[in-house]
């Protein structure tokens, strides 16, 4: 098995356009591929075609096509030259996932070799579970495990920033009440502008801005451009 996956911690960074800062990277991790099948499930407040659409106008590099269009969204999966699955809720797109028969498929395909590029939601699905997600549960998937292709759960847009005043739960409160209640379980937080690239059997930690790794009581800083293939795949 040799996974060749792309997980973007977001699909903007600061004020800049919509997957303007990782399209380099979309770019070099599709190399020769030109059609991608998208998977829009966790857009809620967009339509699936205008989600579709907003993707292929940021990417044009690219042949970009929806699952909802396919009468058989499994076959589409299979017959797929790259996957590629968008930020929205985590919640619903796990549902529709589930909904569609879909885990399996995708998990296959991915685990064949086929390029895999997800952002936000679509990032944290890689892991064991979205129970580390920053979404609101708006929607009940049939489970919460998710992927499950690297053995790590993921927080992308990671930061533990709170603003004055405000008196609810830092990030990492939250990511350790989970840590609390499965201690032998690391849980990555991608910064917005990073994102893990899997390929050649090999994790790295790439962009320009550390992560975190957090496992029982512990906290440990990810330097930028690590080889963290020892924590995924433990």
């Amino acid at each position: 098995m040799s996974l060749n996956m792309l997980m973007l911690s977001s699909s903007k960074v600061g004020e800049g356009k919509y997957l303007e800062q990782p399209k380099p990277l979309i770019i070099e991790h599709l190399k020769s591929i030109k059609d991608v099948l998208f998977v829009p499930y966790a857009g809620v407040a967009v339509t699936w075609n205008d989600y579709t659409d907003k993707v292929q106008s940021a990417l044009p590099e690219f042949a970009i096509k929806g699952i909802h269009q396919y009468a058989n969204p499994k076959q589409a999966i299979e017959q797929a030259s790259a996957i590629m699955i968008g930020g929205g809720n985590t919640f619903n797109l796990l549902a529709e996932l589930y909904n569609n028969d879909l885990i399996e498929a995708i998990k296959n395909r991915v685990k064949q070799g086929i390029a895999y590029v997800g952002w936000s939601a679509g990032s944290n699905i890689c892991g064991l579970s979205i129970k580390t997600t920053n979404d609101m549960p708006i929607v009940q998937p049939a489970s919460f495990a998710a992927l499950s292709l690297i053995n790590v759960q993921l927080n992308p847009h990671y930061t533990n920033y709170v603003t004055p005043g405000h008196n609810g739960e830092t990030r990492d409160q939250r990511i350790n009440e989970f840590c609390v209640l499965e201690p032998t379980v690391s849980v990555i937080g991608i910064q917005e502008g990073s994102a893990i690239l899997l390929k050649d059997n090999k994790a790295t930690l790439v962009g320009d801005r550390d992560g975190v790794v957090f496992k029982g009581t512990n906290k440990t800083t990810l330097a930028s451009n690590r080889d963290i293939s020892a924590l995924c795949f433990a």
